[in-house]
């Protein structure tokens, strides 16, 4: 079955090139023209991608980056199983379309997911991405600011700045409670957080293969030296990593330094961040940011095998949220979820070969040169809707995979 839905109504709708070469290094209806149906029967299986839908104008973005996963469009079979994980679906399933979602995303290998209201009551459906991230054994969060042409940086930063975060534990699912009578000034809230060796040393590999791709140096880290024992963990896998890589930098810098020298010009350089979890979200929220915009980059969630650390899961997904004062208004900026059309593709290269590769670089490229071009939405300075913008994006991809076929080259 190529297609599946589980949605029952739609939602409303209201230089580059050279630069490809970082961006890849970073990732361990279609306009006026008719789609272009490039690939064959005899190709190899199609590329199976879980679809998570979401809410607000998380799903209206989760739509217009769809368009971008068009077989006809990028010369590639692809098959789509979409599952509905609007809040109101999660609370009819008591979540398990969650979990339905992820035994899928297991199967599959990859997972492209719209951002998804988590509700605020201590009893109701929580959040999704803790599920998710749980029951595909993610063990790693990938967020990768980067230059956007035409765009000026703050601080002075043109130099990539990838966050590698824990997925899971730390502060996100700890057990909470309250003692003492409420609201008493003698109330006490207590909480008990927990980090795993694997989820470390997963998080300090992959901070220096990444590094390695990059060709960045390791800076950051936790406040080891107020919590050896706890945050300590991290700091003695980051150093066992350093060791097991010795051509790559290392600069252990403290929590609050490392927030310090990304404002005061440490990042004269690409750098990786390794972080703790709690700690690599507010650190994502100030990279992306530094860059032009939060939507300016992907989040990719990754699971891997224990052994040789390949990924085995990967989700893909924009690290913003639902934005409702935007819904329906066709302005939110659908970069980040278009380049995580990007990543999922290009972690699909590794088992479908360059025609996913091939489709992954003419996203990322199509994506920036729109920008460069002047082609923008609101948040970076520009009058582009949604929709335009998207439709920019489609055009000069298919014009490249177009181009790309003619001349025999993947490019």
């Amino acid at each position: 079955m190529p297609f599946v839905r589980t949605r029952t109504s739609e939602p409303g709708q209201p230089g580059v090139r050279e630069d490809f070469a970082q961006v890849r290094a970073e990732i361990p209806a279609c306009g006026p023209n008719p789609p272009r149906r490039l690939w064959s029967a005899a190709m190899a299986e199609p590329v199976k991608i879980v679809v998570l839908e979401g809410d607000q104008t998380g799903q209206e973005l989760l739509e217009q980056s769809l368009r971008l996963l068009d077989p006809g469009l990028l010369g590639i079979e692809l098959e789509l199983q979409r599952f509905d994980l609007s809040l109101e679906h999660r609370r009819a399933t008591s979540n398990g379309v969650v979990t339905d979602a992820a035994r899928a995303m297991r199967e599959a290998g990859l997972g492209l997911k719209a951002a998804t209201i988590t509700p605020e009551g201590k009893d109701d459906v929580g959040s999704p991405n803790r599920i998710l991230r749980e029951e595909v054994d993610g063990k790693v969060i990938v967020r990768t600011g980067r230059r956007l042409p035409g765009v000026t940086p703050i601080a002075g930063v043109h130099y990539p700045i990838s966050v590698v975060r824990m997925a899971v534990d730390d502060a996100y699912g700890a057990e909470q409670w309250r003692e003492g009578e409420a609201g008493d000034p003698s109330e006490i809230a207590y909480r008990t957080e927990k980090i795993t060796r694997s989820t470390c040393r997963a998080v300090a590999e992959y901070a220096f293969r990444t590094a390695t791709k990059m060709n960045a140096r390791v800076y950051g880290g936790p406040k080891w030296t107020v919590s050896p024992v706890y945050e300590g963990m991290l700091k003695e896998e980051l150093d066992g990593a350093a060791a097991r890589h010795p051509g790559i930098g290392y600069e252990p810098v403290l929590i609050d330094a490392t927030y310090a020298g990304l404002m005061s010009g440490v990042a004269d350089a690409p750098l990786v961040i390794p972080a703790l979890n709690r700690d690599g979200d507010c650190l994502s929220d100030l990279v992306l940011p530094m860059f032009g915009s939060i939507a300016g980059a992907e989040s990719v969630l990754l699971a891997f095998d224990n052994d040789t650390y390949e990924t085995t899961v990967a989700m893909a997904e924009a690290p913003h949220g639902t934005a409702p004062a935007l819904e329906g208004k066709d302005l939110a900026n659908p970069l980040a979820m278009i380049l995580a059309c990007g990543a999922l593709l290009r972690h699909a290269a590794d088992r479908h070969g360059p025609t996913a590769e091939r489709a992954s670089r003419a996203i990322y490229e199509a994506a920036l040169e729109t920008i460069g071009a002047g082609r923008k939405t609101p948040d970076l300075g520009g009058n582009a809707t949604t929709t335009e913008f998207t439709t920019e994006v489609v055009n000069r991809v298919g014009t490249k995979i177009e181009v790309w076929s003619s001349l025999g080259s993947a490019a």
